[in-house]
């Protein structure tokens, strides 16, 4: 939350800015409001916040605690759903606006009356007049309650209305709205905020150029959604003060429903924290997933069947395989040497993700700045290569080396200096050598230029030299000297340099960025459980459904309604009888007959000689039973309407679940 309120915190700014401007003109009557009021132009900001809608949430709360908190009390947030009409639309504002002006410590005052919404007549000439009575009561307030408040408001607050889905707002409900906002604004500081999903011409096609000419837009654009995960992964998992830390198929899974369903932020932290739940839930050695000051106490407080499941993890097994014999038989069979051993492993464990995440870092300087960008543009993306499999062995690595053996020396220096920054803020203890060689590195680009100074000015004696020798002989074989020099093409110091700096950043790849997979006690602090959570965010409503109306004695815990023998129970609700009597019949279903099957699965407790007089209301009961349950499947999806003949229906669904 801290993080999406920093990434928000310049559109914040922005907005309050010009919520300023506006005021201010308002305040002081400037020319340019008077010009804006011979216009009967609303001041209106359009918020661009991209399609990642569930987000917008939390933005606009951040938004209206801002307003709230630091400009004005009358800030009103209006969603489509709730304003299919203008008198809906004013009715939700005057609700909010009113609740607003209640103050918390003048709710025992006798003056305070609450006044109910509906004796309130919902115009915008109500709501100039409350604002008047507002205004005039702010103003006659005492001078200690007008200090109080002027410390967080302003003198004469702006009512800033918020559309959080513009889109979704029918065009005759805004175009009524503004038209009639505009005939107020003269003596009513209102303020529009349009939230946008999509792109700024939505407001162009919704309203008409006599309604859009009303409005003095400015445009506001957030963050992209995939910039706002790039830094929350940056700062939640690519870090080492976080113990817990996701496995690469577990991480590709919820970037793929991030990437490839909602591009929401806030679902991806849902299914971080559902990983989170599900780790500490099912693994019995997650109470060692803990800072590294609380390693030693939680290594040494573990029980005797604690260390039998740390014997059973597959990385502590090929662990103790390569140790000596000795050891072996100590680590299966005492406690004490087992619990001393695993403290020893989580620390180095912890200073392998320290070391990673440094490394890593540098590794994305380089890549990033490559123009195909074989290993990803993003840094979750060379994450990922590097937990599923050793990346010095990938295509995508030996090609960026070949791209980077061919950089500038400006690159190669920026590249350089951005490394240092990373290596000399890194709390790693094995990095002080690495920033050392990589400033010797600069320190050799340096030089190189001044010894290029030195060769241009040689180079060029020697031109002039070559020009003076007009011996036919002699100007033949300096020429074939030149020709030959350039045939063995001899490396520049240069060349050299960059060809030791690409191999010393392969070789810091090859020592640091081993996969999570071949350390030692990963299991304990890394959640690989893919499917689980798979099966927990990806939906299958089909095979839900199919569940719950073939078996309704495990939804219902009705044992009465089992059937054995894939038999049809006529206890069963109608629409499980319906769904199991159209699973044996063919691409169209004729009505009459499943009608009669209906009957007689339902009819079947029913005693043969029964009054004859009540069969018609019966067949009735029957009848309007089957239709509803019918009606239920067609919604459901299973069947449809079909145009060939009338008195038959399509089967939607075919195939076990």
């Amino acid at each position: 939350q801290q993080i999406q309120e920093d990434l928000n915190k310049q559109l914040l700014e922005n907005l309050m800015s010009f919520l300023s401007r506006s005021h201010s003109d308002f305040q002081e009557k400037t020319t340019e409001w008077t010009c804006r009021m011979k216009f009967r132009e609303i001041p209106t900001a359009a918020l661009v916040l991209g399609v990642n809608v569930t987000d917008h949430d939390l933005t606009f709360r951040g938004l209206s605690d801002v307003l709230q908190d630091n400009i004005t009390p009358y800030v009103a947030l209006l969603e489509a759903k709730d304003c299919p009409g203008i008198k809906n639309l004013m009715q939700k504002l005057m609700g909010q606006l009113m609740n607003c002006d209640i103050d918390v410590d003048s709710l025992e005052d006798e003056d305070c009356v609450q006044v109910s919404q509906n004796r309130i007549r919902c115009s915008m000439s109500s709501l100039t007049s409350w604002y008047e009575s507002v205004k005039k009561k702010r103003d006659s307030e005492t001078p200690s309650k007008k200090r109080n408040s002027s410390s967080r408001h302003w003198q004469s607050p702006p009512i800033v209305v918020i559309f959080k889905d513009m889109e979704s707002f029918t065009t005759k409900v805004l175009q009524d709205f503004i038209v009639i906002s505009s005939q107020h604004i003269h003596e009513l500081p209102l303020v529009l905020i349009f939230g946008i999903a999509t792109s700024p011409m939505i407001i162009h096609r919704l309203l008409p150029h006599s309604v859009s000419s009303l409005l003095c837009i400015e445009l506001f654009q957030s963050l992209s959604c995939k910039e706002h995960l790039s830094t929350i992964i940056d700062k939640l998992l690519l870090t080492s003060r976080f113990p817990f830390k996701l496995g690469e198929k577990v991480l590709q899974v919820l970037i793929n429903i991030f990437l490839y369903h909602d591009f929401s932020v806030q679902n991806f932290i849902k299914g971080f924290q559902l990983c989170i739940v599900e780790h500490f839930y099912s693994q019995p050695l997650s109470v060692l997933c803990c800072q590294v000051a609380d390693i030693k106490k939680r290594a040494y407080s573990l029980s005797h069947d604690q260390c039998e499941n740390v014997r059973r993890l597959p990385s502590f097994r090929r662990y103790v395989e390569k140790q000596e014999s000795g050891k072996q038989v100590a680590l299966l069979t005492n406690d004490s040497f087992l619990k001393e051993e695993t403290e020893k492993l989580l620390e180095d464990l912890h200073v392998y993700h320290e070391n990673y995440v440094s490394i890593l870092r540098c590794l994305h300087v380089f890549t990033s700045s490559l123009p195909k960008y074989p290993l990803g543009k993003q840094i979750r993306e060379l994450h990922c290569v590097c937990l599923e499999n050793r990346v010095w062995e990938t295509e995508e690595y030996e090609s960026s080396l070949q791209l980077a053996r061919m950089l500038n020396k400006t690159d190669l220096v920026t590249m350089l200096q951005q490394c240092v920054e990373i290596l000399m803020s890194s709390s790693g203890k094995e990095f002080d050598k690495t920033a050392e060689k990589f400033k010797e590195f600069l320190t050799q680009f340096q030089n190189l230029e001044a010894e290029a100074s030195q060769e241009r000015d040689v180079s060029v004696s020697s031109q002039k030299e070559l020009q003076k020798k007009t011996d036919l002989y002699h100007l033949k074989k300096t020429l074939l000297e030149l020709k030959e020099s350039r045939r063995s093409k001899k490396l520049t110091k240069f060349e050299m340099l960059r060809f030791q700096v690409v191999a010393y950043i392969d070789s810091l790849v090859r020592k640091y960025l081993v996969p999570a997979d071949d350390r030692t006690l990963h299991e304990i602090v890394y959640f690989n459980t893919a499917t689980v959570l798979r099966g927990h965010l990806n939906a299958a409503p089909r095979t839900a459904l199919h569940m719950a109306l073939n078996n309704p004695h495990w939804y219902l815990k009705n044992e009465a309604l089992k059937c054995d023998g894939g038999g049809i129970s006529n206890k069963a609700p109608d629409i499980c009888i319906v769904y199991k009597l159209h699973l044996e019949c063919g691409r169209l279903i004729n009505l009459v007959d499943w009608l009669e099957a209906f009957s007689t699965v339902v009819m079947a407790a029913e005693e043969p000689n029964a009054d004859a007089a009540s069969s018609d209301q019966v067949d009735d009961t029957i009848h309007a039973r089957f239709i509803r349950a019918v009606s239920e499947l067609e919604l459901l999806g299973f069947i449809k309407p079909s145009k060939q003949k009338t008195d038959h229906v399509a089967r939607l669904t075919w195939g076990g679940c």
